[in-house]
């Protein structure tokens, strides 16, 4: 006898519309409890502006803000990362640090390509 369960996908409509619940809440949850997200949307926030109101082709400016999402969305790994290795055991374990630290530094590389682009478009 079988006792596995079958697992029904959503479609269509219905697929995206919980899609996007589940994005609200990841997105919700970061911006209320994760200091280095809020700190990186209120970046985000501020230079987004600052890049729409320059005086610079309209591809540039989306090169831009593109960048610092980029920063946004190595944040959001990050922090998966971290939640799912907190979640197996918060004990300290070499492999679990490990990976944290590469998702750390997976932000660090965002913001350093993020910084790059912002130096060739606006100084270079």
């Amino acid at each position: 006898m079988n006792n596995s369960k079958t697992v029904l996908k959503r479609q269509g409509l219905l697929r995206l519309l919980f899609t996007l619940r589940h994005t609200f809440n990841g997105l919700k949850w970061m911006t209320r409890f994760e200091a280095a997200f809020q700190q990186e949307l209120a970046l985000f926030l501020l230079l987004g502006v600052f890049a729409w109101l320059a005086n610079i082709p309209t591809s540039d400016k989306l090169i831009l803000i593109a960048s610092l999402l980029f920063v946004l969305f190595a944040e959001l790994v990050n922090t998966a990362i971290e939640v799912v290795v907190d979640r197996i055991g918060t004990e300290h374990h070499e492999l679990s640090g490990l990976a944290k630290d590469i998702a750390s530094a997976s932000v660090f590389i965002a913001m350093l390509i993020s910084t790059l682009i912002w130096w060739a478009i606006l100084w270079a």
